[in-house]
Parts: C-alpha cells; sequence; structure tokens
C-alpha cells in the first residue's frame, strides 16, 4: 500500500505536471492552499514562492508533495483532480462494478469485489483512458480509501500497465 507522497513520488513527472496545471487551472483556492502549505515547508514566506515564474512553482509543489509531511495536501491534491478532472474515469469503474456513487464520490464501498466484475472493469479503463492515470487512480481507490481489496492490491502489483511512472 502506498500513502499519497508516495504515490505522487512514483508518478512520472509529466502526469504530475499536469495534475498540478489542473489543479492550477480549475482550483484557484485549492493551488493557493497548496502554495501556501510548500511554503511553510519549506520555511519560506508564501510571496517568496508566487513571485517565481509558474513553472518553477509547480515544480516546488510537486517535489514538496512526495514527502511525507505534506501528506494530507497530497491526498487532497489527488482527491480533488481524481473528482473534478477525472470524472469520466472514477464512474466508468464505479458503474462497471455496480457500485452507487455521486459522479465518482462513494459513501461506502464493498468489503470485497470479485474478479469476475474487477478485471473487465479495469479493462475497460485501460482501454480508454491512459494507463498511468488508471494506476494512480486505482492506487488512490485502493490505498487511500476502505476498499483495501487483495485482488485489486495483486493486480497493481503485478500487471505492468497498471506500474506508476510509465
Amino acid at each position: 500500500m502506498l500513502a499519497a507522497h508516495e504515490i505522487f513520488g512514483f508518478m512520472s513527472p509529466a502526469l504530475a505536471t499536469e495534475i498540478i496545471q489542473q489543479v492550477h487551472a480549475s482550483d484557484r483556492e485549492a493551488y493557493r492552499g497548496l502554495m501556501a502549505a510548500v511554503a511553510e515547508a519549506r520555511r519560506v514566506r508564501p510571496v517568496f514562492l508566487e513571485r517565481k515564474p509558474r513553472a518553477d512553482q509547480h515544480q516546488a509543489i510537486i517535489e514538496s508533495l512526495t514527502r511525507s509531511r505534506l501528506e494530507a495536501m497530497a491526498i487532497t491534491t489527488l482527491q480533488s483532480w481524481l473528482l473534478k478532472q477525472q470524472t469520466a474515469l472514477l464512474t466508468e469503474f464505479l458503474d462497471a462494478l455496480q457500485i452507487k456513487h455521486d459522479r465518482g464520490a462513494v459513501d461506502e464501498l464493498p468489503k470485497e469485489m470479485a474478479d469476475e466484475r474487477l478485471q473487465p472493469a479495469i479493462e475497460g479503463l485501460l482501454a480508454k483512458h491512459p494507463h498511468e492515470t488508471v494506476a494512480v487512480y486505482l492506487r488512490a481507490f485502493n490505498d487511500l480509501s476502505q476498499a483495501n481489496w487483495p485482488n485489486l492490491a495483486k493486480l497493481l502489483e503485478e500487471d505492468k500497465r497498471l506500474q506508476l511512472g510509465g
């Protein structure tokens, strides 16, 4: 099981940058919160980071989100990105598993999921979405929620298409 900061650490720099760029574009309040948390973690004033070029700001955020100290911000960032930018992926997966949800948000997950439902649901995602995006979602789904399905954990470890950083 990976923590959110570890997911950020293992994902490709391109995907991490895409996530931060999308947060910046779609949720200014969340982006300001990230900047403030990074400034505090680096023991600098937020204005110091705000004056840097956007690419440097994003890089500082990504580097900081890979540290355990900003685990809460890493979780919030992943959740925000998934729910706001990857809604189609979430809803497709949950619909394929026949889990009730509200645009990808789930109140309660089943304790386990049959391979007969899980396998086709994952194959469907991999056919329509970038593999690394699917891998980040499934990692977050299994490792950061109450799911913890052993069969999903096994797939995440063994299936090369579900590896982070690719």
